[in-house]
Parts: structure tokens; sequence; C-alpha cells
């Protein structure tokens, strides 16, 4: 680390003017605010200018290095085989990892699995994980070690010794609207994902009126900056471009995704979940060698659901991390919120989009998102959709039921769904939900 110190008024300035900082001033910054010597209003300042501006790919590289290296690289050695893991981007609805983690880890591939908390309008896997009643995402760095080791999987948040620069500043642009910038996302990603002691990773980025990316040509950029990071660190790392014009499955919340992971692991999971979830754990069996082709994996992935080991690795591992399993085991004996109420269709059609972006800010009204950085997210709200692009809707249809404990915002919350799904009377052409995958080689159409 340099010795020298710099006057952080200064870059933020240099930055504010589009000029490009040096990796020795991103490492004392970085440094600097770890140690508390640079305070959020300053912070925020400097992400701002850094959304506005950009940063160039040195630039990005210099500060996910600086972030990764703020805290210890883990040492899973002690752990037999290739630890390899998945990441998103962020979606509404995207509950995946709740399903592919005990899928992969069932298969012989240890899942070290360090995950965030809720940003803007999408969901955080934290926050899912801990609508289950005792389970614990707070651990320290052997008991990290030694859940992985004794179940093959382990669900946890940052640790106080991983990254804990990008864990301060993960929680700083949820609330100063710095979130949708591709070197932040890229260095926010990658330095937690090299830092958690991973051989090789999984990237699910998504594009579309849900994601932070709306366009897929920026998500083809962020996926091919994060790739070029993993490789240049040495981890074989592949990326899929996956759509979210509309949420993922039927469930937004935190407690209903994760009744709705149960189903999946149960084989009851919706179409577009189950088939985005076996790509890229299949991906994931096949870089943790487990499998000889992606297409095997695939295969290996279905065989754990159909035979049970998948769910059975679920429970185990929630009850490793002080969980109630019995939700699990029966869902309909958690408690639904105080205001159970449907959205009825004001019109007959077929729908023919959804604002996902919309969707996700009424889960967040709801209570199921946060406003501020140390809001309390609520484990009942959310919504379940009845309807999705392509289906045919009559007037006076339930379109969506609402969960919240704070009644008096139901009348606005059924306005902003409604508002946010266009019926029409011709039906659409569905969906592609996979659209490219992204390796070292560069990016190629995804046929599926």
């Amino acid at each position: 680390m340099p010795d020298q110190s710099y006057n952080i008024v200064t870059l933020i300035r240099k930055k504010r003017d589009g000029k490009a900082l040096t990796e020795d001033e991103i490492s004392y910054l970085i440094r600097a605010y770890t140690d508390d010597k640079v305070p959020d209003y300053q912070m925020s300042s400097f992400l701002m200018a850094s959304f506005l501006n950009g940063l160039n790919t040195e630039e990005a590289a210099y500060l996910t290095r600086s972030m990764l290296h703020s805290g210890i690289v883990v040492d899973l050695s002690e752990t037999p085989g290739l630890k390899v893991d998945k990441h998103s981007t962020g979606g509404v609805g995207d509950k995946l990892s709740l399903i592919l983690a005990p899928i992969v880890a069932s298969c012989g591939v240890p899942v070290p699995m360090i995950s965030g908390r809720g940003l803007g309008h999408t969901g955080g896997t934290l926050d899912k994980l801990e609508s289950i009643p005792g389970f614990t995402v707070d651990v320290d760095l052997e008991r990290y070690k030694e859940i992985l080791k004794k179940q093959n999987i382990v669900l946890v948040g940052q640790t106080e010794e991983i990254a804990p620069a990008d864990k301060r500043l993960y929680a700083l642009r949820d609330v100063t609207a710095t979130v949708e910038s591709i070197p932040l996302i890229a260095g926010s990603i990658m330095s937690k994902k090299l830092a958690e002691g991973i051989d090789a990773l999984v990237l699910d980025v998504k594009f579309g009126s849900g994601a932070f990316m709306k366009k897929r040509e920026d998500a083809a950029e962020l996926a091919k900056t994060l790739v070029g990071i993993g490789e240049e660190f040495g981890k074989q790392t592949i990326a899929y471009l996956t759509n979210m014009e509309q949420p993922l499955g039927y469930t937004v919340g935190n407690w209903l995704e994760v009744r709705e992971s149960i189903d999946c692991l149960n084989g009851n999971g919706p179409e577009d979940v189950m088939e985005i979830t076996h790509l890229l754990a299949g991906t994931m069996i096949y870089l943790g060698k487990k499998a000889s082709s992606v297409e095997d994996g695939i295969e290996m992935s279905k065989k754990a659901i159909d035979d049970g080991t998948a769910l059975q690795k679920w429970i185990d591992i929630v009850e490793e991390q002080g969980g109630d399993s019995a939700v699990v085991k029966n869902p309909d004996t958690y408690p639904d919120a105080d205001a159970v109420e449907d959205v009825k269709s004001d019109q007959s059609g077929y729908v023919t989009e959804m604002d996902a972006f919309a969707m996700g800010m009424v889960s967040v009204e709801l209570g199921a998102g946060r406003r501020a950085k140390d809001d309390d997210v609520d484990p009942q709200a959310g919504f379940v959709l009845h309807k999705k692009i392509g289906d045919r809707v009559e007037k006076g249809e339930t379109i969506a039921t609402l969960h919240t404990n704070k009644e008096e915002m139901l009348d606005s919350a059924k306005k902003g769904i409604l508002d946010a799904i266009t019926i029409n009377d011709r039906e659409p052409k569905s969906l592609r939900k996979i659209t490219h995958r992204v390796d070292k080689d560069g990016i190629h159409d995804y046929d599926g």
C-alpha cells in the first residue's frame, strides 16, 4: 500500500472533472474510507462523480483490487474439490440462488456463496434467507469454513474480514442512486467473489426493465467486464445474459420468494425459473468438474430435483445455519401478512408488457425493500402474480395478490401494479429468456 496521503476533496474534484485517478489514489481513497477517515457524504460525492463520468478499464481494475485487498482472501483448501459460486446482477423476483446452490452442492460441487442485501428495486438473497425463522447469515470466517466443509454449501453475508470496503460501499450505493454503473457493479461483484475463496464463477447478467442494466448492450458490456476480471485473476468465469422484462417466477418479496423456491426444489417450479436455474447450475457443475459438459451438468441438476437430493441439501443447510426447517417442510405454517388483498384487472385482453422496475418499487412500498440504508425489511411483504406476459386476462379477474403489514399502502400499491401491466387485444410473442453466453473467447448467441 502507498504511504502517500491525498486530499480527499482533490480526488473528488478530479473525478468530478472527468479525469482518471491513479492506482495509488484509488487505493488510498478505499483504504481511508474503510478506516473511517472518509465520511459517507464524501464517498457519496465520489460515487456520484464516478457514476456520471465513468471509470476507465484501468480504474475499474484498481477499484476491484483495492476492495479485494481491503480484507483477506479466504483459503478454502481444507474443503476438497473446485469451489464454484454464482452471482446475479439482480432482478425483480430473482430467487435463483436459493434453488441452484443446494442443487449444485448435492451434485458434489462446493458452493461458498456470499450474498448481499436488496439494492433499490431488487430483493437481496440475505433478506430472503433471513425471512426463514432463526436462519443466520452472519458468521465469522472459521464458521464459514466449517459449514462449507461439512455441508458442501454455505449461504452467508460478507464477514468483517471479506472485502469490508465493498460491504460499506454496497449499502451506500443503494441509497445514493449510484447502483447502475458498470465499473462500480463490476468492482463490487468481483472483489467479493474473488475474496471468498472460489476457483470458478458463473454469472447471471440481467437486462430489461427489472434489471439494473436496461439495455442488452449494456448487460453485454458488464458481462465482458466481469468475465475479463475473473479470468485476469485466474478464475474460469462464464456469464449468461438473461431477460428481466418481467419478474422472474410469480412471487416478489422475501418469504414469498423462499416459498416459491421450496416449490421449485419440490419439482413444482415455474418454467422460466427452472430453465435459467438448470442452465446456471449445470454450468457450475461443469466448472466444478463433476460433469463433462454444461449439457451433462443440466441433466445432473434436473436429477437432483427429481430424486429429492437438492431439497434434502436445502433442509440440511437451513438447519446448519440455525433456521427452522419445519417451515421449509410445511410452508403453510408460515403466517401471512396482516393485509392480503387481490388486484383485479380493469380490462380484458392479453398481458403484453410488464414494467418490472415499477413492480419492484411496489414491493418496496409494501415493505419488502429499503428506502434508507438502515431500514428493516418485512419478511411477509410482497406480492404474488397470477398472470405473466402472454397470458389472457378477463376484466375483474385477479391479476396479483398483495401481502403487506402496511395497510395504508394498499391503494397506491394496487394502482402501481395496474399501471405497470399493459393489456392489449393481440397476443404477444414469447420472451427469449436467455440470449447470450459470455466467456474468455467473447460473446456468443445462446440457442439453448
